[in-house]
């Protein structure tokens, strides 16, 4: 009885996943406190690429690293970056930063926040404050090479 009322839950869990998904292609509104999950794998991809914040909320992004290459090699991290900020400066800057885990110290002006490297099967959650300005602010990985692919925008409204 016990497995069967456990795969009845899960089973209505799955349909009220797919029922809430709705086929819609707008970037996911993250609200106070929820939690959003962003996978990086080996394919240099961040599964979450774009989502909107409401300004001073609180901002929570689990991410976990999916791939299976080795941290030394192919590591993984998220840098929220401040508005204006020079993605393609920054993500230059950080392949000479491997003692600060690819965060250049003279640019932490520039960081909103990050998540620490992770290797393969690990996983961080970061915690911060949106903006009170309205806007867009640029996310990537700072890992060497990463930043031109693993990138996306968290849109503050």
């Amino acid at each position: 009885m016990r497995t069967l009322s456990t795969k009845l839950l899960a089973l209505l869990f799955a349909a009220l996943l797919f029922t809430g998904c709705g086929g819609s292609s707008e970037a996911p509104a993250v609200e106070e406190n929820d939690a959003i999950v962003i996978e990086a794998g080996d394919q240099l991809q961040f599964s979450v690429t774009e989502f909107t914040a409401a300004a001073g909320s609180n901002v929570h992004i689990m991410l976990k690293n999916v791939g299976s290459l080795p941290k030394e090699t192919f590591g993984h991290n998220i840098v929220f970056l401040t508005a204006g900020a020079d993605l393609q400066a920054f993500g230059q800057a950080a392949v000479s930063a491997a003692d600060n885990e690819y965060i250049p110290a003279d640019m932490a002006d520039w960081v909103l926040a990050n998540s620490t490297l992770l290797g393969p099967g690990e996983e961080a959650m970061v915690m911060f404050t949106a903006p009170t300005e309205p806007g867009t602010y640029e996310f990537l990985c700072s890992f060497p090479g990463h930043y031109g692919t693993m990138r996306g925008v968290m849109t503050v409204e």
